[in-house]
Order: C-alpha cells, then structure tokens, then sequence
C-alpha cells in the first residue's frame, strides 16, 4: 500500500507517514484486521477508525499497545477497538454477541438508536 513506517511514538510500537494514506467513512485506508474467535465464521473485523491513532497531523500509529511480559491488567481490546461497535452480553446464553463499526452503516453509537424496532 505505499504506506511509510516512521520512529514510533510512546506508547505506540507501530506509526506510519500519513502521506499516503487516505479517510474513509469508516477510518483510515488501512488493511482491515481480523481476529478469528472459535470458527472461521465468527470474524471481528476491525477497520482504520478502531485501528489507527492519529498522532499528529502527519503520523497515525497503530491503536495496540504491548502490555509487557509483566501486563498489569488483563484488557487485550482496548477502547479504540470497541468505540462505536455494539456488544451485547447474553448472560443467560452465555454468549458474546458484537458487531463491526457501525461507521459503515452510517451512524455511530452516539446516535443509534436503541428503542427502534426494525
């Protein structure tokens, strides 16, 4: 994709030129990332607006950080991967329900509606 590697900003590992990199509805022109949970037809996809972090006006890095061989905390997806995506806990199921940015739908969750019956 053309996209340059640049020195890394703390606490980012991973930052790159936004020289060639173009917005999108749904983020940065990025490759998606896909995180396969129990079968290949369970699939997170995560798009540039829950992967990139825009440092600067010329540097975005990418949203994950190392928590270190030593991690404090057991948070693996961070705010950035979840901000404007739905999760839906089925205590009763016992299952985990989410959907990808709802960017591409065209809303987001500060405008979704919730009460809506479709």
């Amino acid at each position: 994709m053309n996209i340059t590697r640049v020195p890394s900003v703390k606490p980012f590992g991973a930052c790159f030129s936004t020289k060639n990199v173009f917005g999108t509805r749904v983020g940065y022109a990025v490759p998606n990332i896909q995180l396969v949970l129990h079968s290949s037809d369970v699939v997170w996809r995560i798009n540039g607006a829950n992967s990139m972090v825009s440092v600067s006006r010329d540097v975005i890095c990418l949203g994950f950080v190392d928590g270190g061989v030593n991690a404090r905390t057991s948070v693996v997806i961070g705010g950035l991967q979840l901000e404007d995506n739905l999760i839906e806990f089925d205590l009763a199921s016992n299952r985990l329900s989410f959907s990808s940015t709802l960017l591409g739908l065209r809303t987001n969750c500060a405008n979704f509606n919730f009460t809506s019956t479709a």
